[in-house]
């Protein structure tokens, strides 16, 4: 596939919403901001069993039940590697359970040990709020405006209190007319 002439490198992702009284489950950061937790899929695996095995990484939470996809959110930027390519990320929101408070040790890669990644359960206003204070200190996490943006339509569905269509479907809350959201490039 190509986009302006370039070709475009795929990267799939999975993000959990997962929420307990009144607040969701957040990975923070040592600069301060917050994310959903979920990160790429290996090769070879399900939606499923990556959101299982990120989750379990960055928040210790090992007993999760995948439930619906919600949304999805499609990312496009240059490439690091490779200036003559688009680097797309298209990161696809599931809402998850608890089966149990059961945690074990996070796993978290090089840059997520850098940062601290701490879980923590949070309330959407704090966490919209903390990460708005981060984008305007120009925070270099590149997540955020992409986190932001999910917790601000989470916060809007919740508000509603409308996860489920009156016909019994699920809200894609942040997809119109079929399309998921993209981000502008950078």
């Amino acid at each position: 596939m190509q986009i302006s002439g370039k070709i475009v490198n795929h990267r799939k992702a999975v993000r959990a919403v997962i929420t307990q009284n009144n607040k969701v489950l957040l990975v923070q950061s040592n600069k301060g901001d917050y994310k959903l937790p979920g990160g790429g899929i290996e090769e070879g695996e399900s939606d499923s069993g990556g959101l299982i095995r990120e989750v379990g990484e960055e928040t210790g939470y090992i007993n999760i039940i995948v439930k619906d996809k919600i949304g999805s959110v499609i990312e496009r930027k240059i490439d690091a590697y490779d200036s003559n390519a688009l680097f797309q990320m298209t990161s696809y929101y599931y809402f998850c359970e608890l089966a149990s408070e059961q945690r074990v040790n996070q796993k978290l890669d090089n840059y997520e040990l850098e940062q601290e990644f701490t879980p923590k359960w949070v309330s959407l206003d704090d966490a919209i709020h903390q990460n708005e204070k981060m984008l305007i200190q120009n925070s270099k996490n590149k997540w955020i405006e992409r986190e932001n943006y999910v917790l601000k339509e989470l916060k809007k569905t919740m508000k509603l209190d409308k996860w489920i269509n009156r016909d019994g479907s699920f809200v894609l809350f942040w997809t119109q007319k079929n399309r998921p959201y993209e981000l502008p490039m950078n």
